[in-house]
């Protein structure tokens, strides 16, 4: 494990930041430091990696600290990850951390500094690449003089509401004694992605051109993870057949993928990529049961706090819904309203703060 502080702000300069990113500031209490961490873990096939992560700490001078762990959403290039983007000035990880709480932010595979192919939307290593950054935060974090508290709290935002989920259900199953989950408040994720997203993909719920930027993602990661074709034509029209894998290298961005995608999923994919994801078989069917689990299982009287937009045009709020229906009593779900994604993102963000605030406060 490796540790580099990369951000030191006093109070005023958080504030500023979140303005410019669109966040809520009036919660702001405190400077912080931020870490980027270095840390070992395990790849899909189980086998030892590296991964990145960001650590941020509020300035307040106390020793112990509640802990959040927050999950970002899509993005294709590694350099967006929390702790590289904008010198590790994650707006996620300041809100959470000028409010009292230490931010704990995974990069997941393959973004950041780690090696290797991000598996986009793979349930399993979200979330041990966010146990194996918590547990490198808690060896880190008395190097400068705190100690984090192991009731933790989870939150994230769009994949990072999947991940979330996957994180907080791993807690639950034992994945390490040594930490407990406390409560989870996940923001408009595709937790649902067979029963909720495809469905509104092709109904004209979501907005066509986001859902071919997300469909590609999907398709070119899950054939590394899952073998689901054999050649890039059997899925992709012509031309994207030939242009479209090399753009989820890690080394474009959104803003220079997305002009280059179609208007949507039907000039993107083949008829038989559409028959495939629209009704899906084998492998495919194996892989979706086995990724929408996440809000599945639970059995616990935790409580879950999944938020959403009605108007989302990006993730179907029916997602949402189907997550808190599978928790049962226990989860509660809020609807921000005609916002779509992005902002639902800045708005979830802030209710999960007011939701943590309220039961279970920085430690004082």
């Amino acid at each position: 494990m490796s540790a580099r502080r990369v951000q030191n702000l006093d109070a005023g300069a958080v504030r500023t930041a979140l303005r410019k990113d669109g966040l809520d500031a009036s919660r702001v209490r405190h400077g912080v430091t931020a870490y980027r961490i270095v840390y070992r873990t395990i790849d899909t096939a189980r086998k030892p990696t590296t991964a990145s992560g960001l650590l941020v700490l509020p300035r307040d001078g106390r020793h112990r600290l509640r802990a959040v762990t927050y999950a970002h959403g899509t993005m294709a290039a590694a350099a967006d990850a929390p702790s590289v983007d904008d010198g590790g000035r994650s707006g996620e990880g300041l809100l959470l951390a000028s409010a009292g709480y230490a931010a704990i932010e995974p990069d997941y595979l393959g973004l950041g500094v780690g090696p290797g192919a991000h598996p986009y939307l793979h349930a399993h290593s979200e979330a041990t690449a966010t146990l194996d950054l918590v547990r490198a935060s808690f060896t880190f974090a008395p190097r400068t003089g705190r100690a984090l508290d192991p009731r933790l709290l989870v939150t994230g935002f769009s994949q990072g509401g999947q991940a979330a989920m996957a994180f907080g259900k791993a807690l639950l199953n034992g994945a390490d004694p040594r930490f407990r989950l406390a409560a989870a408040a996940p923001v408009s994720g595709p937790y649902d992605l067979r029963g909720a997203e495809v469905p509104a993909i092709f109904n004209g719920t979501l907005d066509p051109k986001a859902s071919a930027y997300y469909l590609a993602y999907f398709l070119t990661s899950w054939n590394r993870l899952y073998h689901l074709y054999g050649t890039n034509a059997e899925v992709f029209r012509t031309p994207y057949d030939t242009t479209v894998a090399p753009l989820y290298d890690g080394r474009h961005d959104e803003n220079e993928i997305v002009p280059r995608l179609p208007d949507s999923p039907q000039q993107l994919l083949t008829a038989k990529a559409l028959t495939m994801i629209q009704h899906p078989t084998g492998r495919l069917a194996a892989a979706l049961t086995t990724n929408d689990r996440t809000c599945k299982g639970w059995h616990t009287t935790i409580p879950v706090h999944v938020i959403g937009a009605h108007a989302d045009e990006q993730v179907a709020f029916t997602n949402a819904r189907h997550c808190v229906r599978q928790l049962g009593p226990n989860a509660t779900l809020t609807d921000l309203g005609a916002l779509h994604h992005m902002d639902s993102g800045r708005h979830g963000l802030t209710e999960a703060l007011r939701w943590f605030q309220t039961i279970a406060p920085p430690t004082r």
